[in-house]
């Protein structure tokens, strides 16, 4: 045995303290894996789709946004954040503030200490959820849904939001909104005590963000009247792109909520891919059948939509249920998106720029309450820490879980809306919420000094000195005038 143990390598030696006897190396491998899958989503696929998806006017303003939240969400969770949303019991739905910072608590193994769930009685039913990996895993892996919660927000209101008020809202939104439902369903909140199931975020980010997107977009107000009816995407196949790496950063997203490389996992990863695929396939066959041709951003919007439908059930329901997830997310957010949305006057009045309402809070709360009734009690029993949970469908005290379900859409609505609209009301207090019109009339040029694309021939104004580049050239009238508009590193000015 000693012969054998001295032929291992270094790093796995016994005698190395960064190798605890509960350490699963394949399970950290995994969720590390995962959780950077999940960035991979955020950092650069968002980016590159908000970048590609808006008027070119708002490519680097859009992209600027998701980077900011992005960066400011790792820096707020660290500090406050995670210990909000996954720390000790302060309230029903909140947890005890407190850094995620020191190595004492970042290298010992991964705990949940509000997932313990106890009787009516007090005595504990079931214990702490206590993953084989460290404490730093966990933090950087539930990292990365806060930030893509933030960032998929930002979609509803990209092409008018005032710059400061979004650097403002980012962190305010985390602390009093996000940490809430996230402690509230999945840190031992409140809701997860009752039973209620959100697999992998329909509510925590999925409802959440589709509420709060269309409720920010309410208060911050429309865009420009031209921008409204007029906001092509600029570059299609790049937005093909960034939506290519949301779909296959999914596999983290599912496939890394049971905490571990297990079965479940698997099979989370199988129906996020199906339900995406059918639902993909749906929004286009609808496209087709009513307005004749196959749109390419409609088949994005369908994948989203199946993406974000089967969240809350993908490691609990079958495949089979999958494809009917599928089949009703991508025709019910499709209607609710494309005909609803013309006829109602809520919808006309409320500017939420890239329909997050629709692909992720319609398709999200579809999700949750399909959960209620298919979430399949065999697959329950592989990942979910409570008790005989299970579907409708399935009877016994299933009956009872769409009704739970519906009860948590409601509570994570209503927290939203509030939430939301105290923070923006009181970020106005202090700045506008909403560019002023010269701003939005330019652009990017005027909001950051920068253009995404500086093409030769593109009636671009170029100023040589600003990008380091003297021309030799005779012919003063070869190199194009400055930018009046801006004062920052470039001097583009696209006029739309």
């Amino acid at each position: 045995m000693a012969a054998t143990t001295a032929t291992l390598p270094q790093a796995y030696g016994p005698h190395l303290p960064a190798l605890p006897d509960w350490l699963n190396n394949g399970d950290n491998a995994w969720q590390m894996t995962a959780a950077t899958l999940v960035g991979i989503q955020s950092m650069p696929g968002l980016v590159i789709l908000y970048a590609s998806i808006v008027k070119k006017k708002w490519a680097v303003n859009s992209a600027f946004m998701a980077l900011y939240a992005f960066a400011a969400v790792l820096i707020l969770w660290v500090l406050v954040g995670y210990r909000l949303a996954f720390g000790d019991r302060l309230l029903p739905m909140w947890g005890r503030a407190a850094p995620a910072l020191g190595q004492k608590y970042l290298v010992r193994r991964a705990r949940l200490p509000s997932s313990a769930r106890y009787r009516d009685d007090g005595l504990l039913e079931t214990p702490a959820h206590e993953p084989f990996y460290p404490m730093a895993t966990l933090v950087y892996f539930q990292f990365q849904f806060a930030a893509i919660t933030m960032i998929l927000l930002a979609g509803s209101v990209l092409g008018r939001m005032n710059i400061r008020a979004w650097m403002a809202f980012v962190p305010l939104w985390l602390i009093f909104s996000y940490t809430v439902g996230a402690f509230s369903l999945w840190g031992g909140g409140f809701l997860y005590q009752w039973g209620v199931i959100d697999y992998s975020g329909g509510y925590v980010i999925h409802l959440s963000s589709g509420i709060a997107g269309f409720t920010a977009a309410y208060w911050v107000g429309p865009r420009l009247k031209s921008d409204r009816e007029r906001f092509s995407p600029n570059n299609v196949l790049l937005m093909l792109a960034g939506a290519g790496l949301l779909w296959m950063g999914w596999s983290g997203f599912n496939g890394g909520a049971p905490y571990a490389a297990n079965i479940d996992a698997s099979v989370a990863i199988l129906n996020t891919n199906i339900c995406a695929a059918t639902s993909l396939l749906i929004w286009t066959s609808l496209d087709v059948t009513f307005f004749g041709k196959p749109s390419v951003i409609g088949a994005v919007q369908g994948m989203m939509t199946g993406l974000a439908c089967i969240t809350p059930g993908a490691g609990v329901v079958e495949s089979w249920a999958a494809i009917v997830m599928g089949i009703l997310s991508g025709s019910i957010p499709w209607f609710s998106m494309m005909i609803l949305h013309k006829k109602s006057s809520l919808f006309q009045k409320v500017d939420d720029t890239l329909g997050v309402f629709h692909t992720h809070a319609v398709a999200g709360l579809l999700g949750g309450l399909l959960t209620g009734l298919l979430a399949e009690p065999g697959l329950c029993n592989l990942v979910l820490p409570i008790p005989n949970l299970r579907g409708a469908f399935y009877g016994g005290s299933g009956r009872v879980q769409f009704l739970k379900q519906i009860v948590a859409a409601l509570f994570v609505i209503g927290w939203n809306i509030l939430s939301t609209t105290i923070i923006c009301l009181g970020i106005k207090l202090v700045m506008p919420l909403r560019m002023p019109d010269e701003q939005l009339i330019i652009g990017d040029d005027a909001v950051h000094g920068e253009e995404a694309y500086a093409l030769w021939g593109d009636g671009e104004k170029y100023e040589p000195t600003r990008h380091g580049w003297n021309s030799s050239s005779s012919h003063p009238e070869e190199i194009m005038a400055p930018s009046p508009y801006i004062n920052g590193s470039s001097g583009v000015t696209i006029n739309l």
